[in-house]
């Protein structure tokens, strides 16, 4: 039993505590000054990168939860903080590139874009509070809901 506490403990403290001892990640959002080089298709095509990889954390986060070893648990771990970590690269794509760049006041459907945008704000804020492989699918659905909006440009 204390064995089982130590780990959760320590798991505990990697998650919660590490990220602030190794820094924050943030993803770069182009740039924020009007250049005009843009490629809006790319960055959902990032997001949606991001967001597999979500997806194979949730399913072996869920696969090496039952197993106390120490190479699974160190497995678990490195997995909860990727998922973290790409769920945050989606949040800050949303936020710093798209709802402040890309989706605009003077759109004709400004309200669903907004919508669209947040609601992938929050299921990746839901992917990274949960474990469960069902809020990494809404993620990656949510993300290919923008899709429509950013299409590849022919050059």
């Amino acid at each position: 039993m204390i064995k089982n506490l130590a780990h959760v403990l320590l798991f505990t403290v990697i998650v919660v505590v590490g990220p602030s001892l190794f820094g924050s990640t943030s993803a770069q959002a182009h740039c924020e000054i009007p250049c005009g080089i843009y490629d809006d298709h790319a960055r959902v095509s990032s997001m949606l990168e991001d967001a597999a990889t979500v997806e194979k954390s949730a399913r072996l986060i869920g696969e090496l939860s039952g197993k106390v070893d120490a190479q699974s648990q160190n497995q678990l771990v490195r997995w909860v903080m990727n998922k973290e970590q790409h769920s945050q690269s989606i949040i800050d794509t949303i936020s710093n590139y798209f709802l402040t760049q890309r989706v605009k006041a003077s759109q004709d459907d400004y309200s669903e874009r907004l919508a669209k945008h947040h609601a992938v704000i929050v299921a990746a804020m839901k992917a990274k509070q949960q474990s469960g492989e069902e809020y990494a699918r809404e993620l990656r659905q949510s993300i290919e809901a923008l899709a429509a909006y950013y299409p590849e440009h022919e050059e």
